[in-house]
């Protein structure tokens, strides 16, 4: 099923905080919620951020009790300004929001429950373009593994990180469909476990032989010449191909690049941000100290310890081979090719 869907006025969230143990849905058409939801991480990558937030938006125009377009509008506004402080990194979020924004003043007619209607009907688009959209980076990524390789990835990227197929495990599923014989190595991605409980659970589920290793087990990995390539998804991209991605890939692009491996970062274009000049401008967010300090709820350091919690890092775009998109694969130089490719 999808991760993010619509159903009877509500957005349908799998809840990934549950996951591996509990398969729970959220169905909820109060904006409040879906803040949260998203705040807390019942829904994570980029992707699927981007389209619940689209719901979101959506939801806000079909319980509006405004009686013109001009009060609609003004409503709109809000939800998206609201919207956009549930999480300050992934451009996704962002460019949803301002994609809805933009439609519905664009909107040529005079009825507010008309255009209600019409900005569903937008989200419905959105979601089905990113299953499309991630069908063509699961081609394009493909074309790069080579029957036999084994692919190193970090954090989730696969089905659960966009509405259905994933980012960087798409290419992965598709190649394992396709017949060749892969293996993923996954890193358990501290703090939160995304690698663990969620990117081990979707390759088991799609049947890709995978094996999962603690985050500082990767460069003693790579050593023993167990990896041949890196595919990582990514939340942010900057002009110049710096990425933010989920803390701990940085780490994995140096440690890729020492030992002489292909690091690719697999990018739709709604997160490619050109009004970034690099990766010095994205933005970082920190989170609550008790991820770190707690392990399914129990303490592992004492309650008070001083801890520093980024959710992403910057991976300079030099240490990038090549970042995968819809419409093609991206090699250096990335300032003139994103231009090239994002039609600028």
């Amino acid at each position: 099923m999808r991760t993010v869907s619509f159903e009877n006025g509500k957005v349908v969230l799998i809840d990934q905080t549950k996951i591996p143990h509990e398969f729970e849905l959220i169905k909820t058409d109060d904006i409040k919620r879906i803040w949260h939801a998203i705040n807390i991480m019942e829904v994570r990558g980029a992707p699927a951020i981007g389209v619940t937030a689209a719901y979101g938006f959506a939801i806000t125009a079909s319980k509006s009790k405004a009686l013109t377009i001009n009060e609609l509008i003004s409503e709109l506004e809000e939800a998206k300004d609201y919207l956009g402080t549930s999480r300050p990194t992934a451009t996704n979020l962002f460019w949803a929001l301002n994609e809805m924004m933009k439609a519905a003043i664009a909107y040529d007619g005079e009825d507010p429950k008309e255009l209600a209607k019409f900005l569903i009907e937008k989200a419905h688009k959105m979601a089905d373009d990113d299953v499309s959209i991630n069908e063509k980076l699961a081609i394009y990524g493909d074309s790069l593994i080579k029957d036999g390789d084994t692919i190193h990835t970090h954090c989730n990227c696969g089905p659960l990180c966009a509405v259905d197929l994933g980012t960087a495990m798409a290419p992965v599923i598709l190649a394992h469909q396709n017949g060749k014989k892969i293996h993923v190595f996954t890193d358990e991605t501290r703090p939160r476990f995304q690698g663990a409980k969620l990117n081990a659970w979707e390759l088991s589920n799609a049947g890709v032989p995978y094996t999962l290793i603690p985050d500082n087990s990767a460069a003693y990995v790579m050593s023993q010449k167990k990896v041949d390539m890196v595919m990582i998804g990514v939340d942010r991209v900057a002009s110049n191909g710096d990425t933010a991605a989920k803390i701990g890939v940085y780490g994995v692009a140096l440690l890729a690049k020492a030992h002489n491996i292909p690091f690719y970062a697999v990018s739709p274009k709604s997160t490619i941000d050109m009004s970034l000049l690099c990766g010095a401008d994205i933005p970082i967010e920190e989170r609550d100290p008790d991820e770190v300090r707690k392990v399914n709820g129990t303490y592992v350091t004492m309650p008070d310890a001083n801890v520093l919690n980024y959710a992403f890092d910057v991976t300079p775009n030099e240490l990038i081979t090549a970042i995968i998109t819809e419409d093609g694969i991206v090699y250096p130089p990335f300032k003139e090719n994103l231009k090239k490719i994002m039609g600028e």
